[in-house]
């Protein structure tokens, strides 16, 4: 089971979010604190995955997610919002966060996210606009990030399509026919030619470049 804590200051979210992600079969929501309530039940609960609410008006979410990432073994968060251009979801990204997910987002598609999230995939809404990237990537042209992925291989820029997908190490694996060996070999090789961190700036940056619109073509 996928043990999942709900972050929100609204209970009507919290309960919605606990009947959608327990029907799904193997995930289990053993939390649904508020914000004041969050680290302290985060830290008791251990969960696999966190959905915490961008926006609370006890504790806000950045303040919980930085500190999340001091915990000796930190779950992995995912950061909700209302809003696709939500200022605060660069600051986010940058704090930690493997992605971020809207509200309204669908019960089929929101299990599967955490389902991604806990496999090691990055988990970016399918709303999420060129506010979001340039907040992340810095307000540069959309020309620096299509240099950069010109750096890669072809090979290597399948692969960042797939991190951008979501996709974990073992599902990309799959999908191309190669080790998992092989694709941590793909992806340090495109952080690195990138100058990225990250799997969800990689990620972005693939967003900036216009791959994920070539495979939607």
């Amino acid at each position: 089971m996928i043990r999942v804590v709900v972050v929100d200051d609204e209970e009507l979210v919290r309960t919605g979010f606990r009947l959608i992600l327990q029907a799904a079969g193997d995930i289990e929501v053993v939390a649904t604190p508020t914000g004041g309530q969050a680290v302290r039940e985060i830290s008791l609960q251990k969960p696999d995955v966190v959905l915490l609410d961008i926006r609370m008006p006890d504790v806000d979410g950045l303040t919980i997610l930085r500190q999340l990432q001091g915990l000796k073994n930190p779950p992995v968060v995912a950061m909700l919002t209302t809003f696709d251009s939500d200022e605060y979801i660069a600051m986010a990204l940058r704090s930690g966060a493997a992605g971020f997910i809207l509200k309204d987002t669908g019960p089929e598609q929101l299990a599967q996210m955490v389902r991604t999230l806990v496999s090691g995939g990055v988990v970016l809404s399918p709303k999420v606009t060129r506010t979001v990237v340039d907040g992340y990537l810095g307000s540069g042209a959309s020309t620096d990030a299509s240099q950069q992925v010109s750096l890669l291989t072809e090979r290597e820029r399948a692969v960042l399509v797939l991190i951008a997908e979501g996709l974990s190490n073992t599902d990309i694996g799959a999908r191309i026919h190669v080790s998992v060996g092989t694709v941590k070999d793909h992806v340090s090789a495109i952080l690195t030619k990138l100058r990225v961190g990250s799997r969800v700036q990689a990620a972005l940056v693939a967003q900036r470049a216009g791959l994920l619109e070539d495979t939607r073509s």
